[in-house]
């Protein structure tokens, strides 16, 4: 039996400091596209830690979620342990089918319907994944920020929908964009997965959403089995989605943010190719080279192995980063 070669992910600063055993500490880490400056977390009550979550506290964010994402109905909305536990486990709840994964993307995407026993290939664009019985999507794409329109994505949904099959779309980058969201027109044969962690930059959390149609939802949940979600996490995500000023306020700053980071990038001699207000991706003429120093000096990115002259940046969170990375880049 063979074993996969695990896929490489943001935020693992184990291996930044196994290449760079020399690099000064504290790291900066920009591997990941994670809001730098995370929503306040509130005090919680010491019941949350000590009890187990009762339907009340699931009812109450399952109302807080539907409010945040323009749901109607809160039996749309399925709570999970983050979004991957979402995507490992939509594929699991269909018989084997063809899958097309419009890429490249986030590549658990491809390997959880490949685990699941499903047929996937990778395609560049929606006319490629004609045939296909499942149509995977991530709007706004990760690492290129590549959009679709809430139009084009709906008309295809309602087409693999008349033929029984499914779309999902991974709006995990959406919140802060200017992007139209497909969270109130939910339909059946679309799912849209939501990411908590990133927006609000509490990734720990281990929060997510999927939202569907309420028989699929309900699918969904007895997949995940009972309590789910921690206490702490309902509770923090109930009063976080409740927050739509802090929103509106993190989607203006980090835009602000993602602006300066182009024009440090500009002047590095880089050419952005996409992003989103929580992560800029931008090819270098000598890319592998910045690479390697921006690691000796404690600054962390994302690299492409089949790309090496292309890097992705997160943001930095405050002022002392912002220096560290301006200095190297400069």
């Amino acid at each position: 039996m063979s074993v996969r070669e695990p896929i490489a992910h943001g935020g693992d600063l184990d291996a930044a400091r196994s290449l760079f055993p020399e690099a000064p500490e504290p790291w900066i880490d920009l591997s990941t596209g994670i809001n730098p400056v995370p929503y306040p977390c509130p005090a919680l009550e010491a019941s949350a830690f000590h009890r187990l979550p009762s339907a009340a506290d699931l009812a109450g964010l399952h109302r807080a979620a539907a409010r945040a994402y323009g749901v109607a109905d809160p039996d749309r909305i399925v709570a999970a342990p983050g979004t991957q536990i979402l995507i490992e486990t939509l594929p699991r709840l269909r018989a084997p089918g063809r899958v097309a994964v419009l890429g490249p993307t986030y590549a658990e995407h491809a390997a959880a319907w490949t685990r699941a026993g499903h047929r996937v290939a990778t395609v560049a664009e929606i006319g490629g994944a004609a045939g296909a019985d499942v149509v995977v999507i991530v709007n706004p794409n990760n690492p290129d920020g590549r959009r679709w329109t809430a139009g084009t994505l709906l008309a295809l949904a309602g087409d693999l929908a008349g033929r029984g099959g499914l779309l999902v779309v991974d709006e995990a980058f959406i919140d802060l964009e200017p992007v139209e969201s497909l969270a109130p027109a939910i339909v059946p044969g679309l799912v849209v997965l939501r990411s908590f962690g990133k927006t609000y930059g509490l990734a720990g959390i281990r929060l997510g959403f999927a939202l569907c149609d309420p028989a699929l939802a309900a699918r969904l949940a007895e997949a995940l089995g009972p309590w789910a979600v921690s206490g702490p996490a309902l509770a923090i995500g109930r009063t976080a989605l409740s927050d739509e000023a802090w929103r509106q306020d993190a989607r203006v700053a980090r835009g602000a943010d993602a602006a300066r980071l182009d024009w440090m990038i500009a002047r590095a001699g880089g050419i952005v190719v996409g992003g989103t207000g929580l992560f800029r991706t931008a090819d270098f003429p000598a890319g592998a080279a910045l690479f390697e120093r921006l690691g000796a000096a404690g600054i962390y990115v994302r690299r492409f192995a089949g790309a090496p002259g292309r890097l992705r940046f997160g943001l930095p969170a405050d002022k002392t980063e912002w220096c560290r990375l301006s200095r190297i880049l400069r």
